[in-house]
């Protein structure tokens, strides 16, 4: 995958710049190359160990074609399995090394999950898929917090807001925005006919105050007593809030806790980071064209996966992976997919490199 003497000679000079005393006297600097030392020192040794791998699996080759013994042609075969699937994890880490850093990928986020249709069906698939990725979360060892939420009291909700924090988290989760589809038949359904509903997942990345800037002047808030489904009143305070941005029209509603200023806090969360993805999409819209072969162009309109469960099968639709192992997906066993995601999209990013070194090329 990669030339082994060009990342040798890349090692060898970063290696020099570690040492160089004006690097090591800049601890900024220092930081950056040791970083990037320490990237190209895996990368060379996953790149040597490939190599190793195919020496010895053309070696095992060659002496099954001059194997006369049934028994030791079972052996090497066993071997060269093995090695195939050493190769295969071992070509998968390259590749995942290969995937661009995204400014965002440090950051944690908040997803919002809200019924689309489907009526009650739908609100019980967004508790649904609140589970999976709680479950998710725990195997993550990701921190989960419950923001705000509409339940419709049969253990649905119309909408659920959450925060996740934790390393990795965008960059594991940002594949999950758009419509999932969930085909299945209702409890209530007598007649066992399969129903097909839809929510849509949004993934914002969580924004600090340095990264969004919101003026009082452009917020209007307003307090109320929480109601929760049936319209009971939760308390008998004006606890609940709602805050609009003028600007932007965005409105978020928080009232959940019982402390009108904890509602205020969330409330204000969700909207920064409403705001950030806001002015993050705007920025790669005006950057560069869309990506239409790449893994999706993150639009909640845009229909993602189906989740099917007579067939216990769940597909993504944008790289056209099916699975048949949808409880287990929904217990929080997401790997399969989000790795089949970042690979397809890194491919797709190699490919585009290539073909622009090869059209600077031609053009010279």
């Amino acid at each position: 995958m990669y030339n082994l003497k060009e990342l040798e000679d890349r090692y060898k000079a970063i290696e020099k710049e570690l040492l160089d005393p004006k690097i090591a006297s800049d601890k900024e600097r220092y930081a950056q190359v040791t970083r990037k030392f320490n990237n190209i020192s895996k990368l060379l040794h996953e790149e040597r160990k490939l190599q190793r791998i195919m020496s010895e699996l053309r070696e095992y080759k060659e002496l099954l074609d001059s194997a006369d013994d049934e028994k030791l042609e079972e052996e090497i075969n066993q071997e060269i399995e093995r090695l195939q699937t050493e190769k295969t994890n071992t070509e998968r880490k390259l590749l995942l090394s290969l995937m661009p850093q995204d400014p965002l990928d440090g950051k944690n986020i908040i997803i919002e999950i809200r019924a689309g249709t489907g009526g009650d069906e739908a609100a019980l698939f967004v508790a649904d898929l609140f589970r999976m990725y709680s479950r998710f979360c725990e195997r993550m060892n990701w921190k989960i917090e419950h923001l705000s939420s509409n339940e419709i009291g049969i253990g649905g909700y119309k909408e659920i807001i959450f925060s996740i924090s934790g390393k990795g988290v965008f960059q594991r989760l940002k594949y999950e925005m758009g419509v999932h589809r969930v085909q299945r038949v209702p409890v209530t359904e007598s007649g066992g006919r399969i129903h097909t509903s839809a929510v849509t997942v949004a993934v914002l990345p969580e924004a600090e105050d340095t990264d969004i800037q919101i003026l009082q002047d452009d917020l209007r808030i307003d307090v109320f007593r929480s109601q929760g489904h049936g319209g009971q009143s939760v308390n008998t305070t004006d606890s609940a809030v709602r805050i609009t941005h003028l600007p932007t029209g965005i409105v978020v509603t928080c009232q959940d806790e019982k402390s009108q200023h904890k509602n205020k806090e969330k409330a204000l969360k969700v909207l920064r980071a409403r705001l950030f993805k806001k002015e993050e999409r705007e920025k790669k819209e005006a950057e560069a064209k869309a990506r239409k072969s790449q893994v999706g162009s993150g639009d909640r309109s845009e229909r993602i996966r189906t989740y099917n469960f007579p067939q216990n099968r769940v597909t993504d639709h944008r790289i056209g992976l099916t699975l048949y192992k949808l409880d287990l997906i929904l217990d929080g066993e997401l790997d399969d997919i989000i790795d089949a995601l970042i690979e397809h999209e890194v491919r797709i990013n190699l490919n585009n490199v290539r073909q622009k070194n090869e059209s600077i090329s031609t053009h010279r």
